[in-house]
């Protein structure tokens, strides 16, 4: 069952990326790069289920999100990278409100399984009666928080939450694997409201993060009020202009093609992205095969036996490195990218608050505000999530260079040897 409570206590610091499969919430701005995950993703074809199955859904990795901090300088650096010389300047916030989302159950019912996952909010903000919240929710929660919010801020940028996906074929339902990368995108989800100006203080995600299940139950429950009728009513002014106004600002026209164009990059590179994936796994199973011929062939050739031997040797240590690096794209490369799918395809709606001009003017200037502050993250998590990915790469050639040149080195030594033992008399 969901057990919640609170734990009263002074104000706590942030918490730390911890085991468990719990990720504490990083205190610097959201955006960047991911933290560590289980493994590479498997390609996989996915399935779209229906809405009523959301709770037996878990998404595949491969249109996974993971959970994304900003570029942090203490990140490993190549010795003879070039992207060192490069340095992003740090905006300290201060932040009074950290979310973790961790320990995934299952629960079994008569009717039905499902996943709830624990939710602790550390704060201090006057607003909350206690400095540390912790509750259990289950994706429709998080399903519900979406929807409020969208309501009640029909002109903000409301994050994306994960696709209800599952994999085709698949026989275990809540695979580890999958349940995992559900919660680094939920974890995710609520830190980037927390972190937006206006979000955070929204009352419904208040609740989201404190209520008790039964409480939770009874807001639901609940007519909507004052916030999201008047959100309603905007879309539906919307709704009702659609097509009728000729002469939009022209800030909301230079929005809507410069999101037509970004949508048609941003997935050209996820699904580009994705295909190099795969080949890079394929490469890599073909390397696992690779080595070991290798060492059975030294076991009858005698002569030639330790320069097998190092050639297996240096192919074991490039497949780890690639092992390595396909982790590297599966965390940080491929969840920003497909993140960024899903934000293009909503920001498309900025037409149509762009067609209500005077009427709703201050819902317009939210819009821009919020779509300046959008913008601004997504340079820097691309950014971030390109250096990282250039730094990775620097890293696999160098691992890999530095292997075959020290085998190569070996060789060279031997072949002296040999040939000085054939000169003497």
């Amino acid at each position: 069952m969901e057990a919640e409570g609170r734990v009263p206590g002074p104000p706590l610091p942030p918490p730390s990326p911890g085991g468990g499969g719990g990720s504490g919430a990083d205190p610097d701005p959201p955006a960047g790069v991911p933290g560590a995950a289980r493994g590479p993703l498997l390609a996989a074809e996915v399935l779209a289920l229906d809405d009523e199955e959301d709770d037996l859904e878990v998404f595949s990795k491969d249109t996974s999100l993971a959970e994304v901090n900003s570029f942090s300088p203490s990140m490993p650096i190549s010795p003879s990278s070039m992207i060192n010389q490069y340095k992003f300047e740090d905006e300290p916030e201060l932040r009074d409100l950290f979310i973790t989302v961790d320990d995934p159950e299952s629960h079994i019912t008569a009717i039905e399984t499902f996943i709830t996952y624990r939710v602790v909010t550390k704060t201090s903000r006057g607003e909350f009666d206690s400095s540390e919240y912790e509750v259990r929710r289950r994706y429709q929660d998080f399903l519900w928080l979406k929807s409020k919010l969208e309501e009640a801020h029909p002109t903000l940028i409301i994050p994306p939450l994960p696709e209800k996906f599952i994999m085709k074929g698949m026989v275990e339902r809540f695979s580890d694997e999958f349940i995992e990368t559900r919660r680094k995108a939920l974890h995710k989800f609520l830190n980037r409201i927390a972190d937006h100006p206006t979000l955070t203080f929204n009352e419904d995600f208040k609740i989201f993060l404190t209520a008790q299940a039964w409480e939770l139950s009874s807001h639901k429950k609940q007519g909507p009020g004052l916030l999201s009728r008047m959100g309603q009513t905007v879309r539906a002014v919307a709704s009702s202009v659609r097509g009728g106004v000729k002469n939009r600002p022209e800030i909301f026209t230079e929005m809507n093609n410069y999101m037509e164009t970004f949508s048609q990059k941003i997935n050209v590179l996820d699904k580009i992205a994705h295909r190099i994936y795969k080949e890079e796994r394929e490469y890599f199973n073909e390397m696992k095969e690779y080595g070991p011929v290798h060492t059975l062939w030294s076991a009858s050739e005698e002569d030639i036996a330790d320069s097998l031997k190092g050639v297996a040797s240096c192919i074991d240590k490039c497949c780890k490195a690639t092992e390595k690096r396909m982790a590297g794209l599966s965390e940080n490369l491929l969840p920003i990218l497909h993140e960024y799918v899903l934000y293009s395809e909503i920001l498309m709606f900025s037409e149509e608050i762009g067609k209500l001009e005077d009427k709703v003017e201050c819902a317009n200037n939210a819009l821009k505000a919020d779509w300046d502050r959008w913008k601004q993250n997504m340079q820097c998590d691309m950014r971030s999530t390109f250096t990282n990915v250039a730094e990775n790469n620097l890293r696999y050639y160098e691992e890999c260079l530095a292997t075959w040149e020290s085998f190569l080195a070996s060789q060279t030594v031997d072949l002296h040897v040999e040939e000085d033992a054939e000169d003497r008399p």
